[in-house]
């Protein structure tokens, strides 16, 4: 049975379910910083999916990527698997600017978190919701 790893659980906010991927968003406002978990339990690495989910989890990937690039106007997209600390596989998909706090260092430790204002969370809700449609489903109790 799949279960969001703690750690995952509070660091961010679940924002829904795609086909495959839990798709949850970073507490820190620094920068519009998603994470997708696959729904599959017991699962570290990308090579342990079957060949279907991994076709799925780059699917999933590459559209949130391309839509948050237009949505946030990006310099560059993160797109990073690194479970270092968090052994369960997830997939951080951050937009990066030249104008963000760590740019052009990693976004890891470089400075506290700022947390989301409640208008500023409803606000990316909105348009996350509004721009993946009927694509992100509410999450099964």
């Amino acid at each position: 049975m799949f279960a969001l790893d703690s750690r995952l659980q509070q660091d961010t906010i679940a924002l829904g379910d795609l086909p495959l991927c839990r798709l949850l968003l970073s507490k820190d406002a620094n920068y519009p910083w998603f994470i997708l978990v696959p729904r599959r339990p017991a699962v570290s690495e990308v090579f342990e999916l079957d060949e279907e989910a991994q076709q799925q989890l780059w699917q999933e990937t590459t559209l949130l990527a391309k839509l948050l690039d237009g949505l946030f106007d990006a310099d560059k997209m993160n797109v990073a698997t690194l479970g270092n600390v968090v052994s369960q596989l997830h997939m951080h998909v951050i937009v990066r600017r030249q104008s963000d706090v760590a740019w052009p260092g990693p976004v890891w430790g470089r400075v506290p978190a700022l947390v989301y204002t409640a208008e500023a969370l409803a606000h990316v809700r909105r348009i996350v919701e509004r721009e993946l449609g009927d694509y992100l489903q509410p999450i099964e109790a």
